[in-house]
C-alpha cells in the first residue's frame, strides 16, 4: 500500500517542482506575446482608382522619408505615402503622415496634392479611416484620381 502511493507523491512532488521552474518562462512568454501584439507595426494602406483600375498602396513607417519612392497610377499619376516612425526599427509611434500626388507630365512631374496628418492617431487592429475619398483632376482633359486610406496597427 505505502509502495503504491509513494510514486503518486513523488509524482506529484516533481510536477510541483516543474511548474515552479517553469512559472517565470511562462509569465515571460505571456508579456512576450502581450507587448509583441500590443507594439506591432502600424501600416497605411491606400486605395488608389484611376481609370477604373485600383491599386493598393501600402506603407510601413520608415525614419528617411526621402528613401520612399512614388508608385506610378496608369502611367498618368505617381501616388507617394510617406509614414514617418518615430523609433525605428521597432516603429510603434508614428511622427506624421504625408500624402502625395503628382500629375506625369511630358516634360516634368507636377504636384497637384499634398495632404498631411498629423499625431494623435487612432490605432486599432482593424483598418480606421484615415483620409476621406479624396478626388483630384489634373491634365489637359482634367484626368480623375481617386484615394482613401486607412490606418491599422495594435494599440501602443
Amino acid at each position: 500500500m505505502s509502495s503504491s502511493s509513494s510514486p503518486n507523491h513523488s509524482e506529484h512532488f516533481n510536477s510541483a517542482k516543474i511548474l515552479k521552474k517553469s512559472f517565470p518562462v511562462t509569465l515571460a512568454a505571456g508579456l512576450f506575446f502581450c507587448c509583441d501584439v500590443a507594439m506591432a507595426t502600424p501600416v497605411l494602406r491606400c486605395e488608389v482608382t484611376y481609370a477604373g483600375s485600383t491599386q493598393i498602396v501600402e506603407t510601413k513607417p520608415v525614419s528617411d522619408p526621402y528613401a520612399v519612392e512614388s508608385v506610378d497610377i496608369g502611367g498618368r499619376f505617381l501616388f507617394k505615402a510617406v509614414m514617418v516612425g518615430a523609433k525605428l526599427p521597432n516603429a510603434k509611434l508614428i511622427d506624421y503622415i504625408k500624402l502625395y500626388v503628382y500629375f506625369q507630365g511630358r516634360h516634368y512631374d507636377v504636384p497637384i496634392h499634398q495632404a498631411t496628418y498629423l499625431p494623435p492617431f487612432s490605432y486599432s487592429d482593424s483598418p480606421t479611416p484615415l483620409t476621406p475619398l479624396n478626388s483630384l483632376y489634373a491634365g489637359e482633359v482634367e484626368r480623375e484620381l481617386q484615394y482613401h486610406c486607412t490606418l491599422q496597427g495594435a494599440k501602443p
